[in-house]
């Protein structure tokens, strides 16, 4: 997981979340990829879904393989090599101003192992990834610790 690195003046402009009495979790099916980082759970599949058909109103950018972590407690050594480091990984804003690699460890670590310095991300912010959660306390949840990382 990456996390970059905070801008001061991003998080005083960083604007409170309001919760969504009509929000809906992100349906899941049986063979969507899901991210997990505690109680917060994004369906990754359907947020593919969703780049592919709005990529022209989200940010492709170059990401530096070295500001990485260079280990990642469950990557699994023998998938490196069949993954495509070509398909962009995903940067989430998970607190204001920061941003985690949320898919995509594979990638990094094949682009690591070959010398390769930079990869493509598409990275989304938080407007942009809330509609994946997939269940809706969470939601709730992750508006209250978004909110009190304001300043």
């Amino acid at each position: 997981m990456i996390m970059s690195k905070i801008d001061p003046g991003r998080i005083k402009t960083a604007k409170k979340l309001k919760i969504d009495r009509n929000f809906t979790p992100c349906p899941i099916q049986d063979d969507d990829e899901l991210y997990q980082n505690g109680i917060f759970v994004f369906n990754i599949t359907k947020m593919y879904e969703y780049i592919e058909s709005h990529s022209t109103d989200l940010d492709l950018i170059q990401i530096e393989v070295e500001d990485f972590p260079k280990s990642f407690s469950s990557i699994d050594e023998s998938h490196i090599d069949s993954v495509d480091i070509a398909q962009p990984v995903i940067l989430a804003e998970i607190s204001p101003g920061n941003y985690n690699l949320i898919d995509g460890n594979h990638r990094k670590e094949k682009a690591r192992k070959i010398g390769i310095s930079r990869i493509y991300a598409y990275k989304l912010n938080v407007e942009h990834h809330l509609k994946f959660m997939t269940e809706k306390e969470s939601y709730k949840s992750y508006i209250k610790y978004w909110n009190g990382k304001l300043r």
